[in-house]
């Protein structure tokens, strides 16, 4: 290993980023390997190390010493072996020969006793936290439910297309409807979320990831109840087939949304034939969602299966419109909303300033911020795209057991 007090500050950086601490990156950019591990306390209380991160650089300062360690070691690697300094040595700094007692201790060994700092245990930098992973999941299950419960009334209170004809879209003037369209839309919603479901098995911190997707959905839906309950359009084609409204028929009202919520609010399961949910499409959510986190928690090499997907995505939604099942708006701001959700959480979830309120920090003036804290405090840096076999063989796992053996020091 080349030792830390030899690295460039490209290697400094290299460090910093495989070790999720990529903060550092920019206001240690010109540090060489000495320099990184001169770092002190005070370093980090002054500027600009002491506008990155909220816990006065302590995670790092904890890594620092691991470095200092290993650099310790290498030093007495040579030379030197467990405290003994070499005979040979030993002999000409004192001016003696091999043949005498060095030190005055036979064969030439002067015994030292080395003290080798050893950082404190942490806890885990990405703790799995399955409690806070299920409070996510009632987050996003309740959501889910409100928002069919809130399609079931507002599908009461949409005006007849007879009454009301379709609204003017620019979309619908110029391509003519196509009636398998919407199929192919919900196919390639499917495939995309069956790809993520199989991504997120093998994924090693499933846990915190499962975490940002319940949260990120559940808000999604939460803001497409509002806009749905208090923008109530016309069906956007005279071909609607809506279903008979209730007229405060209660009972009625449960079984419709029973079997929306157990067909999934898909069309081609035969359970979604309502109207009034608009602005803004859940189909384009779903579509957008899946993309971003199959993009976000896969190795950046697989480009040709992100381009796979991005190409799903963006054929879906075009189907979606093709088969005038939706307003052009209600694609653009579901598109709109759910990419700067994502990348507003990931970029909060990312930087660990970010999740302290100050005055600076304008983000936490979000409804959501409370929440997100709870979620993502003891998360520390990025998340890696870590990957493991999900079912682990019991012997497999004993044959490749490190075996430790006991470092007897002498007396």
């Amino acid at each position: 290993m080349k030792e830390v007090v030899l690295w460039s500050p490209e290697e400094v950086t290299g460090w910093l980023t495989d070790n999720a601490v990529p903060e550092y990156c920019e206001p240690l950019k010109n540090f060489t390997g000495r320099d990184l591990i001169n770092l002190t306390e005070e370093d980090f209380k002054k500027s600009p190390l002491s506008r990155v991160s909220s816990d006065s650089g302590q995670r790092l300062l904890n890594m620092i010493e691991g470095l200092k360690m290993a650099h310790h070691m290498e030093a007495h690697k040579n030379g030197h072996a467990n405290g003994h300094v070499r005979a040979g040595d030993a002999a000409r700094q004192n001016g003696f020969g091999a043949a005498l007692k060095l030190n005055g201790v036979p064969n030439g060994f002067k015994k030292e006793m080395i003290k080798i700092p050893m950082p404190e245990p942490e806890r885990s930098q990405y703790p799995m936290e399955w409690g806070k992973t299920f409070l996510a999941f009632i987050y996003a299950l309740f959501c889910f439910v409100f928002t069919t419960v809130t399609i079931s009334v507002v599908h009461e209170r949409v005006p007849p297309k007879e009454v009301q004809p379709p609204l003017p879209d620019a979309f619908f003037d110029r391509f003519d409807r196509v009636q398998w369209a919407f199929s192919i839309c919900e196919i390639n919603g499917m495939i995309l979320v069956g790809l993520w479901f199989v991504q997120w098995l093998l994924l090693k911190y499933k846990s915190i990831i499962s975490r940002r997707f319940f949260c990120i959905v559940g808000t999604l839906y939460l803001y497409r109840c509002i806009t749905m309950y208090v923008t109530t359009l016309p069906v956007p084609g005279m071909h609607f087939k809506c279903s008979p409204k209730l007229f405060g028929d209660w009972e009625s009202h449960l079984r419709r949304i029973m079997k929306l919520i157990a067909g999934g609010g898909l069309s081609i399961t035969g359970s979604h034939n309502m109207c009034g949910d608009y602005l803004y499409s859940g189909h384009t959510v779903i579509l957008t969602l899946t993309y971003l986190f199959i993009k976000e928690y896969s190795p950046r090499r697989l480009w040709w299966y992100h381009w796979l997907c991005w190409a799903l995505s963006m054929v879906g939604m075009f189907c979606i419109l093709l088969a005038h099942d939706h307003y052009t708006v209600d694609v653009v701001v579901a598109y709109y909303i759910t990419t700067r959700l994502f990348w507003w959480y990931h970029t909060m979830a990312n930087q660990q300033v970010l999740k302290e309120a100050s005055q600076t920090n304008l983000l936490a003036r979000v409804w959501w911020y409370k929440p997100f804290q709870y979620f993502e405090k003891n998360v520390q840096g990025i998340v890696p795209r870590s990957y493991h076999w999900p079912l682990r063989c019991p012997a497999l796992a004993r044959g490749r057991q490190v075996k430790y053996s006991r470092l007897v020091s002498d007396t």
